[in-house]
């Protein structure tokens, strides 16, 4: 699904991190060697047809990397 975060990221807390995260194997291939962490926080975004909804977001971060995951 396409969409545009249009606030800022709140309530942010770290889900998982080091052997935690499941998809780890994957995004040291895809993207290289780091400390991976799985995020999620709260945001508004505007969806594809122009809804604006408030949602939680999770992402993967590793130093200075971010990768949203729908």
């Amino acid at each position: 699904m396409k969409f545009e975060v249009i606030s800022p990221i709140l309530e942010i807390k770290v889900i998982a991190s080091g052997t935690g995260v499941d998809a780890r194997s994957y995004l040291r291939k895809a993207y290289g060697r780091g400390r991976w962490r799985k995020l999620k926080g709260i945001a508004t975004v505007l969806l594809a047809n122009g809804a604006q909804r408030k949602v939680e977001l999770h992402w993967y971060e590793a130093h200075g990397m971010a990768l949203l995951h729908e």
